[in-house]
């Protein structure tokens, strides 16, 4: 999407779960608008996620060094959040804003250094497989409470996967719904009736899957299995103000304009060994441009000194001004992003190989790099794969390293073979400045290749619900992902097999290619790390050479804030700054 997935790595998608060394919560490279001071994606150094104990996993967080409480962080981002609900949390932003609020039976303890461990955030630890993974049970902590004071109960855990079946969760992961035993049949616990691969037992809640998942506790981690009392479940009115059991509330919300969180007074620090709770409150705020919040973190003044983004970066026409000046750039959170941005192909709507292929040798995109803000902003992609994620295979089909600025009589002359001189192209975007110049840039090159073309800018807080559809009108699409947990898995069964092909789902090329759902599959069953990682480097050339998709571009993030912010760092598991490590300087 294009502010990515989920932001995590793995070397294999079936490995042991008691030992599993992952990669990748986050680099610590850093560097500045100058030539010689630029982050590298592909030499980026990966760090470990582990599994942790069950000592892991009990509260509180570890303290950050030199912390105070109290004080107000304000936000400063350009768009709402399009859902609330967690079932239908599927974007990173939405993610990382409802860290503060909601709780899942896994999750991701940060350390002061950035580095990731998968511990039991409600549950005791970080769950028990067995049957080689087809079962997963976790026992959930005593002391968790909602936010009117009510306990969190085992009906609230079962509930909220089985919510997860009904019909108006539409935008979120479907793992779950995917593995449970019996979930293909199962319409939800509305009617009253329960799912029988869901079994509770005294405080321990236990999933019978359909195949083995030794990654299933990866999977929960993700902000869409967070928890919903069963007693506040409005259903898609849920959607809007959500209840929390985290160390925050949402105490008001003006959709498009903003949302506050305040204290929430029944969050217990000693049952939740991953969020910190400094500042009393957060008053997020939408509707500012990058070069608006950036020019306000520049001036510095008043509540900007205590402002924060989870979207805005430093905006490409302020990169030399902010990365080169050094008092400026004290204040950025530079991180090399596992995420790799793309434009998918309607496969059917575009369904003749060569004039995808056409559109991939016309990409301009040293063009779009230098509008992003340069080599301090971006690398060019060509692969779906980004280079810090195992399994990676360095290829380049259509010489997008090597003719960066694209190839337009080279497009040009597939177009002729194919016979579509001419062809029309409607491209959606998402609504940004930035994005329009981009757009614009696009649009130039394609029709200097032969391409008629059509750009639509849509809205940013309902960008991925519209490309989301199947009659969505669009050929072209702006997206991007990365891993939904650590595993190769999680990037390719969702966004390019053809069984995740629906309303609501994230194959956006919409490629049912059974050569390629078969590798897909195939490669999920590969338990050895390196066989593993070859087999889904072998499915991105294979996708790549149906030319599904344009890879536009691995992401360096620059996120700046306000002076008064302390404990600035990064959080891989919403992929941007960890909100729940923050706080306010005296």
């Amino acid at each position: 999407m294009s502010f990515s997935r989920r932001n995590f790595l793995i070397a294999t998608g079936v490995v042991t779960a008691s030992t599993t060394v992952l990669s990748a919560c986050g680099s610590s490279d850093s560097g500045s608008g100058s030539s010689n001071d630029v982050p590298s994606v592909a030499k980026a150094k990966t760090q470990n996620i582990p599994v942790g104990t069950k000592a892991d996993s009990v509260g509180p967080a570890p303290e950050v060094t030199g912390a105070v409480k109290g004080g107000t962080v304000y936000g400063l981002d350009q768009f709402d959040m399009d859902h609330l609900d967690p079932a239908q949390i599927y974007v990173s932003t939405e993610g990382a804003i409802t860290v503060p609020i909601m709780r899942g039976l896994t999750g991701y303890k940060i350390d002061e250094k950035g580095g990731c461990t998968l511990v039991g955030d409600a549950a005791t630890d970080p769950g028990t497989m067995k049957n080689g993974g087809k079962t997963w049970s976790f026992t959930i902590k005593d002391g968790i409470k909602w936010e009117d004071g009510s306990d969190l109960s085992m009906d609230d855990v079962r509930h909220t996967f089985e919510r997860l079946f009904a019909s108006f969760i539409t935008e979120g992961p479907r793992y779950v719904q995917q593995w449970l035993v019996g979930g293909d049949k199962y319409k939800g616990p509305y009617s009253g009736k329960t799912l029988s691969s869901i079994e509770v037992s005294g405080k321990t809640i236990t999933f019978h899957l359909n195949e083995a998942r030794a990654d299933f506790n990866y999977t929960l981690a993700m902000r869409g299995y967070s928890l919903v009392p069963k007693k506040q479940d409005t259903q898609e009115k849920y959607d809007k103000q959500p209840f929390s059991c985290g160390p925050y509330r949402i105490e008001s919300r003006s959709v498009g304009k903003s949302m506050t969180y305040v204290r929430n007074e029944h969050w217990d620090p000693k049952t939740d060994p991953i969020r910190n709770a400094y500042p009393d409150k957060f008053l997020f705020q939408f509707g500012f441009q990058n070069i608006a919040s950036t020019d306000r973190y520049v001036a510095d003044k008043g509540n900007d000194q205590y402002a924060i983004s989870i979207f805005n970066e430093v905006a490409p026409e302020r990169t030399a001004q902010v990365l080169t000046n050094a008092t400026l750039k004290k204040r950025v959170l530079t991180q090399v992003d596992p995420v790799t941005y793309y434009w998918p192909i309607n496969t059917t709507r575009i369904t003749d190989v060569k004039v995808r292929q056409a559109i991939n040798y016309a990409w301009p995109h040293q063009q779009l790099q230098t509008i992003r803000g340069g080599r301090a902003t971006s690398e060019i992609a060509s692969t779906i794969l980004s280079p810090v994620t195992p399994g990676y295979s360095n290829f380049d089909l259509y010489e997008a390293d090597t003719k960066p600025a694209g190839d337009p009589a080279k497009a040009k002359a597939l177009l002729k073979e194919a016979g579509k001189v001419g062809q029309k192209l409607v491209i959606a975007y998402q609504q940004s400045d930035n994005s329009v110049k981009q757009a614009v840039a696009i649009k130039n090159a394609l029709e200097a290749a032969g391409f008629q073309v059509v750009n639509q800018q849509i809205d940013k807080s309902t960008f991925y619900t519209q490309i989301g559809k199947i009659d969505n009108g669009f050929d072209l699409m702006a997206a991007g992902w990365s891993p939904d947990w650590p595993n190769g898995y999680s990037v390719f069964f969702p966004c390019w097999s053809g069984k995740n092909v629906g309303d609501g789902r994230s194959n956006y090329a919409q490629l049912n290619d059974p050569s390629v759902n078969k590798a897909i599959d195939a490669a999920a069953k590969i338990s050895d790390a390196t066989a593993a990682n070859k087999a889904w480097g072998a499915v991105d050339r294979q996708i790549m050479e149906l030319a599904a998709t344009v890879p536009d571009y691995h992401a360096i993030r620059n996120w700046m804030y306000g002076s008064k912010i302390g404990n600035v760092i990064y959080d891989a598991g919403s992929t941007c700054i960890a909100l729940c490590k923050l706080y306010v300087a005296k």
